[in-house]
């Protein structure tokens, strides 16, 4: 056997232990969570941070973290961020507290169904016919204290780019009172200790047709680092368009930052 031949074996090998590691990792939290959010208190909150860092831990994902979660005692946080991957909900899911908000098909995925509304994901269709419920839904857990973790671009991207922002998405932080807003931008740098570049992208960002299979078998043979900038809350001020403009493009700025090895920095706003 050539030793090319060894890698792909033992990367293989890697791929599926990972898999079974995090299967048996679900199983173990999972029914507590399933008790613990029928219940008061913070600990429903608490649990998916470890459950999601246990899971970073196991694929061997690196978080590199800049910045600090706004804290959450006082006020929600609409947590507003790019979106790259399925692996986004791994790494935000270990750093920000707050519950996520999903297209319905999620909700349909089997088994990963079960783990996202044990995390209490919101799911919404994004259709103009339950557009009214499903806003009213997100103000009312916003108004219950929750934070949410948005991704306004709709969808993910190739990696390479911020697709523009959405500004129907940032409706929620007209509520009132309104939540805080704190801009969030996640970019994979690392593979395997090396600088990802472009022809490397594809193995972890996910998006047009990709499905989710054929994507883990090729992600999970490898490590990664995720930087994960937490910019300073602000506030709703000159309405949501202007809101939705500031957002993508110091979210974008930071990205290109990124992943032109400008990191750390300084960074500056935009």
């Amino acid at each position: 056997m050539t030793r090319r031949a060894m890698t792909k074996k033992l990367s293989g090998a890697r791929m599926y232990a990972r898999l079974a590691a995090v299967l048996a990792w679900t199983m173990a939290l999972l029914p507590v969570q399933l008790v613990l959010i029928r219940r008061p208190g913070r600990a429903k909150r608490a649990l998916p941070l470890r459950y999601w860092g246990g899971v970073a831990r196991i694929l061997g994902l690196e978080l590199q973290v800049i910045g600090t979660p706004a804290a959450t005692d006082e006020r929600p946080v609409l947590f507003v961020s790019n979106h790259t991957s399925w692996l986004d909900i791994v790494a935000l899911g270990a750093v920000l507290p707050g519950c996520f908000i999903a297209k319905a098909d999620v909700g349909r995925w089997p088994g990963i169904s079960a783990v996202a509304r044990a995390g209490r994901t919101i799911f919404v269709s994004r259709a103009r016919t339950g557009a009214g419920r499903e806003r009213a839904e997100l103000a009312e857990r916003l108004a219950a204290g929750d934070s949410l973790i948005l991704f306004p671009e709709g969808t993910t991207s190739d990696g390479a780019r911020v697709l523009p922002f959405r500004s129907s998405f940032l409706a929620l932080a007209e509520t009132d009172p309104p939540p805080l807003i704190q801009p969030v931008t996640i970019v994979y740098d690392r593979m395997d200790s090396l600088p990802v570049c472009r022809r490397n992208r594809p193995r972890i960002a996910w998006y047009g047709d990709m499905d989710i299979a054929s994507h883990y078998a090729e992600l999970g043979r490898h490590d990664w680092r995720a930087t994960i900038v937490l910019d300073d809350p602000i506030e709703l001020d000159g309405g949501r368009k202007a809101l939705t403009a500031t957002l993508e493009r110091q979210i974008a700025a930071r990205a290109a930052a990124i992943r032109q090895g400008r990191y750390p920095g300084p960074f500056t706003k935009a």
